[in-house]
């Protein structure tokens, strides 16, 4: 658990090392996903997480910039936020256009979640079967419809914790 955050860690991924994204951004990025639980609603959960990134050294100055840490939310069940409407317009931006804007609210489930293999991959090992709630497809489903050279890139290097203390 992080006490000062009320943060309690249910399961967590192997760790990957993905390409840098954009290509060519930096060197390459450890990955992973974690199932957690906590006592409060999606828009205090990703300040809580922005505050862990900056007790860890993070400085959000630049969009899509190299970072030593990256703490997304990614989904919280079925919710989509703020409305279906708005999450299918960034979901479908294209790409020039999402590294230029960024949305002024948060955004549920993640707008780019379906399409990047080093969210599903991870998430695969402890979710596969959590289901977007805008398009009705499975973490494996999505997994499925990705590129597998897009895949391949990607190595782990750890296995799963199991949400029990052991891996």
């Amino acid at each position: 658990m992080l006490p000062a955050e009320g943060i309690r860690l249910r399961a967590l991924s192997r760790f990957w090392r993905s390409p840098a994204f954009p290509a060519g951004a930096g060197p390459d990025y450890v990955n992973a996903c974690a199932v957690v639980s906590a006592e409060m609603p999606a828009e205090a959960m990703l300040e809580a997480l922005h505050r862990i990134e900056a007790r860890l050294g993070r400085q959000r100055d630049k969009r899509w910039a190299s970072r030593g840490i990256d703490l997304d939310l990614l989904g919280n069940g079925e919710l989509i936020r703020p409305d279906p409407g708005t999450e299918a317009a960034w979901r479908s931006l294209p790409l020039e256009t999402q590294m230029q804007r960024a949305p002024e609210t948060l955004i549920l489930p993640h707008p780019r979640l379906a399409d990047r293999a080093f969210v599903l991959i991870p998430l695969a090992e402890i979710a596969p079967l959590w289901r977007h709630p805008a398009i009705g497809k499975t973490v494996s489903e999505m997994l499925a419809d990705l590129d597998a050279a897009e895949k391949a890139a990607l190595v782990p290097f750890s296995a799963p914790f199991d949400g029990q203390g052991g891996l």
